[in-house]
């Protein structure tokens, strides 16, 4: 199994990224994909997930800012970044949770002020 992120770069707050994680080795529309991201200095936090049924879910400081999606004819999931803040810097990695436990390579998102 294979998740290959991308999309992160550098953006001025208020700005907007969009990141993808495209899978491989696996059958995609059963899992759920979830995203995490750490800063400098931090322990890694969950962003946000998605089910094999579509069903979502958000970190609060993220909620209303962030969106998870997923195209399983690409098996790839999204995350649309949008009125980014300095605070949402940080290494973002995908990660296919338990049973799978797969993770990622990280995308580096940095927001400047």
């Amino acid at each position: 199994v294979q998740l290959q992120a991308s999309g992160g770069g550098l953006v001025q707050a208020g700005g907007s990224l969009r990141l993808s994680c495209a899978a491989s080795g696996i059958i995609f529309d059963i899992v759920t994909v979830e995203w995490f991201r750490q800063a400098p200095g931090k322990e890694r936090e969950s962003v946000a997930r998605i089910g094999a049924d579509f069903n979502t879910d958000y970190a609060d400081a993220v909620k209303g800012r962030f969106t998870i999606s997923r195209v399983n004819a690409n098996n790839t999931v999204f995350l649309q970044m949008n009125s980014l803040k300095p605070e949402d810097t940080g290494l973002y990695f995908c990660n296919l949770p338990p049973p799978y436990n797969y993770w990622g390579q990280g995308t580096q998102v940095t927001v400047s002020s």
